[in-house]
């Protein structure tokens, strides 16, 4: 009898084990908006999500780091927005407007009530977009490295991205030279090529016309946000006075410095980075379904 019952304790054991794998054992999907595909893995299962949305010229593999890891302690949704990685490139604007409403898709198909959205990047500007559209499906928000206030006057962004609008054939030298200043700082040569190539994958009319959609002045208007919020940045000069700034739309907001990182510091850092965001999700009731 002792036999038995030790066999059907491992038994039981190896079943827990192999249904706890299932669980979050990763699997593709495409919502549908408006006739377009917009490509999303899920991971886990629940009605509430931690929905995590990659930045300008990415796609979700950004996220290679944290995605199965937090998949342990919540329902994990990652995605490509649309003109970015599995998902349709249409020939159309890239607007905020536009991947908010398929952030909405994503997570209407997936059957996620509400969601914990992060971005990283541009993503900062999708999901603050996304918060103003659909506000009851918003648990939370962290912002990693992105900023919610005007990143330039319109004439100082145009010059910035004028490294973009160049021919098909110059784009890839050209726009590589403007990606290195993003990617330079990050220390693995093989993360560093990984993270490049990725970026040049993303077809030049779509990178130039996010970038285009990002001038637009009611993006950095200042109406408040009232749910937790989390702003993780990577320790710059550029972010002298952010804090202040961030404080007057959100007085709840809690930040994170990370030092010694580049702008992709989840790829850096990624066990720091996840011990952040587990905790934050934790002291704000964020896990629960």
């Amino acid at each position: 009898m002792k036999g038995w019952a030790a066999a059907l304790s491992l038994g039981g054991l190896l079943l827990g084990a192999t249904f706890a794998s299932a669980q979050i054992a990763p699997s593709s999907h495409f919502a549908k908006l408006n006739g377009i595909r917009v490509h999303y893995t899920n991971y886990a299962t629940g009605e509430k999500a931690l929905l995590l949305v990659h930045g300008w010229s990415s796609d979700e593999t950004v996220w290679k780091q944290q995605a199965p890891e937090l998949a342990k302690s919540i329902r994990v949704i990652t995605v490509d927005l649309p003109g970015h990685g599995q998902s349709d490139k249409p020939e159309r604007e890239y607007t905020m407007d536009f991947y908010a409403q398929a952030l909405d898709a994503v997570l209407r198909d997936a059957r996620v009530k509400k969601a914990t959205v992060v971005g990283h990047s541009n993503g900062t500007i999708v999901i603050r977009q996304f918060y103003r559209l659909y506000p009851p499906e918003v648990n939370g928000m962290v912002t990693v490295d992105g900023s919610m206030r005007p990143l330039g006057e319109p004439e100082e962004m145009k010059k910035f991205i004028e490294p973009l609008r160049v021919s098909e054939f110059q784009y890839a030298k050209s726009a590589g030279k403007f990606i290195d200043h993003f990617i330079a700082p990050i220390k693995d040569p093989a993360e560093r090529s990984a993270t490049r190539e990725m970026m040049l994958r993303t077809p030049q009319r779509v990178a130039l016309s996010e970038f285009e959609a990002t001038s637009d002045p009611t993006l950095s208007r200042t109406d408040k946000i009232e749910v937790p919020l989390l702003v993780i940045l990577a320790k710059s000069p550029f972010w002298e006075g952010y804090e202040d700034y961030v404080r007057k739309l959100a007085p709840q907001a809690e930040f994170k410095n990370f030092e010694d990182v580049s702008h992709f510091l989840m790829l850096d850092k990624p066990a720091e980075f996840n011990e952040t965001l587990l905790a934050f999700l934790k002291k704000n009731d964020l896990l629960k379904n």
